[in-house]
């Protein structure tokens, strides 16, 4: 019979220097995971060519393991004093945390392991944590958040970094939290499982728990500085008990300094642990030189892109700002003008020039039958043979940094669908977030890689029959945290034309929701600051 395997994510969001990197990557292959099918999803979010080059190689060597480009180039600013964080960095990283959650509950998996990619492991720790059969759980660490001081835990009780025990209403003395604060210290010394209120950046998350709710999304009306505390509320909040285990301390290269420190903790746990039998042994360390790193691998020429859109009046609206966009990363381009009484035409070519257009235009519009006018876009884009396809509407355009990542997104030979948030801006830097308009927290499919073996099936409805077939999601996929804006809702007058044609298409909401039809109108709708 053939053994049952704990199926385990181990997500983690990778911004982090070369030498500090290559510790992290060989504690991860040194984890003993006897029982445990273990994959990878590492999001790669350096600025340094060096250490996303570490990730390539190591994905190279390995198997099960998805390495996905984050799409942005932040500065992190670490020295050994500290680390500064700002609330982009913060919320960008709960967007990758969030995409993790979201690939474990899509995929089935057991358990997501998050693990922040300064910390070493202990072998036994990934086994150990599950066998607590606890639904969230952390392994402890223990850093001097400034120099000299006294060495802390990163869990806490309550608030956002109280390490003492409180009941409610109850008012202590500050030598009673002093007391108490030494008393929550010495128990996390001792091998144990204990409860806690908060924990972080070296966690294991349950099936059961995630299917509750589980996020690092924002929880508006708490102030509290950190993703992972806004996580330990909402669980919390769900009734799901936090634990932090201390049988087997990870070490925390929180400054350039503690690496001095790795080859003793490797010596010490090593002695304790029994063998990993897979993925096989770390990989050597290379000798430290004086010479600087050799020039990346050259990456051969991207896939061809072929955008393909539906478009019908466009040319006073944003056409022309979308295209100009577009152009920058397009190959060829497949437009439907579904009769149009405009220069709709005229103005793809134009901004297009240079670039194959393959333009149809039909003489009376099908959107009232939209399974019809999709089927006719499809038909018309495979015959030009593409290679990816991007569908997107004539007011829809991507954030900046889409023109520098798509060539990385194109190049990855194990996917063959993203999938994007998209924003329905209200006005030029407003979206909308409210109970009817909530698309940019949920990711659809926009970016196809065109597989000609494979049987593509539609939904066969006359409204929202979707851009793609509805069977792509059989082909792999991904999530991007690269943000889609939608741009037709932001003017009031174009708000009630779209408002005027549901209703006339689809009254009842037959096909769509007719109380986000009738929201359209609302005159004080709750609107959120774009940051790009």
């Amino acid at each position: 019979m053939k053994e049952h395997k704990t199926r385990i994510l181990l997500g983690s969001p990778i911004h982090q220097k070369p030498l500090v990197l290559r510790q992290f990557l060989d504690s991860l292959l040194r984890l003993d995971i006897k029982g445990i099918e273990l994959d990878f999803y590492l999001i790669d979010d350096n600025d340094n060519e060096e250490s996303s080059l570490l990730l390539q190689q190591f994905k190279g060597e390995h198997t099960h393991i998805l390495l996905q480009p984050s799409g942005y180039h932040d500065t992190y600013i670490r020295n050994d004093t500290t680390h500064y964080w700002n609330s982009t960095l913060v919320w960008k990283v709960a967007n990758f945390k969030n995409m993790m959650i979201q690939r474990a509950a899509l995929l089935d998996y057991d358990y997501l392991f998050l693990i922040d990619s300064d910390l070493i492991l202990h072998p036994a720790t990934l086994k150990h944590l599950v066998e607590t059969d606890r639904d969230i759980i952390s392994e402890v660490f223990w850093t001097q958040w400034q120099p000299d001081s006294m060495l802390q835990p990163q869990v806490w009780m309550h608030d956002e970094y109280n390490q003492w025990e409180r009941l409610p209403g109850e008012k202590l003395s500050p030598d009673e939290i002093n007391r108490r604060f030494h008393e929550f210290i010495a128990k996390l010394q001792a091998p144990g499982i204990y409860e806690v209120g908060g924990l972080g950046a070296c966690t294991l998350i349950s099936r059961a728990a995630i299917a509750s709710g589980v996020s690092y999304n924002q929880v508006r009306n708490i102030s509290y500085w950190g993703e992972d505390r806004h996580f330990c509320i909402r669980a919390a909040a769900l009734g799901i008990p936090l634990y932090v285990d201390t049988h087997y301390p990870a070490l925390h290269l929180y400054r350039d300094s503690d690496l001095e420190r790795v080859d003793d903790f490797i010596q010490k746990t090593s002695a304790t642990a029994e063998p990993a039998s897979e993925p096989g042994p770390p990989p050597q360390p290379e000798a430290e030189s004086s010479e600087p790193p050799s020039a990346p691998v050259q990456i051969s020429q991207r896939p061809k892109l072929t955008l393909t859109m539906i478009v019908k009046n466009e040319s006073g609206r944003f056409l022309r700002q979308v295209l100009e966009e577009h152009r920058k990363y397009i190959d060829e381009a497949v437009i439907i003008d579904d009769g149009s009484t405009d220069d709709t035409a005229a103005v793809c070519l134009e901004v297009l020039k240079g670039i194959p257009v393959h333009l149809v235009q039909n003489t009376a519009s099908k959107f009232s039958n939209e399974i019809e006018l999709r089927t006719q876009q499809w038909e018309e884009v495979i015959k030009t043979k593409p290679e990816w396809i991007l569908n997107l509407d004539g007011d829809e355009i991507f954030e900046a940094g889409f023109a520098e990542e798509i060539g990385h997104l194109l190049r990855e030979p194990g996917v063959d669908l993203y999938c994007f948030r998209l924003y329905d801006f209200w006005n030029e830097d407003h979206y909308r977030e409210d109970a009817y308009w909530r698309s940019h927290l949920s990711y659809r499919p926009f970016l196809l890689r065109y597989k000609e073996d494979f049987h593509y099936v539609w939904n066969e409805v006359p409204q929202h029959c979707g851009r793609f077939p509805e069977n792509i999601f059989e082909l792999p996929h991904q999530l991007s945290n690269l943000r889609l804006k939608h741009l037709g809702w932001s003017r009031a007058e174009f708000r009630l034309e779209k408002y005027l044609r549901y209703m006339l298409l689809d009254p009842e909401g037959k096909y769509g929701w007719k109380e986000q039809y009738i929201s359209i109108l609302d005159q004080h709708p709750h609107l959120v600051p774009w940051s790009e």
